[in-house]
């Protein structure tokens, strides 16, 4: 039987701006890979249309600055892409609950390897201090790397 989980999406004032549950497939030191059902209404997004009920394959780290989400369509599985989005690492809680403080800051990548950073303004008119702002910086230039090499971490 698999764990079901809540993960809470929250801003830099720490409030839950997204909720929604995913069951676990997976939990090795130091990261949590789980299964959840896309649970907003069809929305365009980056050339592709995400749909409620989209697959997303989610890997959050609790030692690194970002969290990735592989996303495959509802209707016959097909990879979509990869959306990532940067922040605190991920907390998870005794009670089935993990969290993650989300910085704005996303990256998108296309099947074909294309890559997208999106709301770097939105990034800059956070009140971050320097030592934040560079590793979340820094955790975008990892990520852009291991892409590019063609290494998926955590799948």
């Amino acid at each position: 039987m698999t764990e079901t989980i809540t993960i809470l999406k929250r801003n830099l004032a720490g409030a839950v701006t997204w909720q929604y549950s995913g069951h676990i497939l997976r939990r090795k030191p130091g990261y949590l890979v789980l299964e959840a059902l896309f649970n907003l209404p069809d929305m365009p997004f980056m050339g592709i249309s995400l749909k409620m009920g989209d697959r997303f394959v989610e890997v959050y780290y609790t030692n690194r600055w970002y969290n990735i989400f592989e996303i495959h369509d509802r209707d016959d599985d097909h990879l979509k892409g990869w959306y990532c989005n940067f922040g605190h690492p991920a907390v998870m809680e005794d009670d089935g609950i993990l969290s993650y403080v989300d910085l704005a800051l996303d990256l998108w990548v296309a099947p074909d390897g294309t890559q997208t950073v999106l709301d770097e303004d939105e990034f800059a008119a956070l009140n971050l201090d320097a030592k934040t702002r560079q590793k979340v910086l820094a955790a975008l230039d990892e990520l852009q790397n291991l892409f590019r090499d063609d290494r998926k971490p955590g799948f």
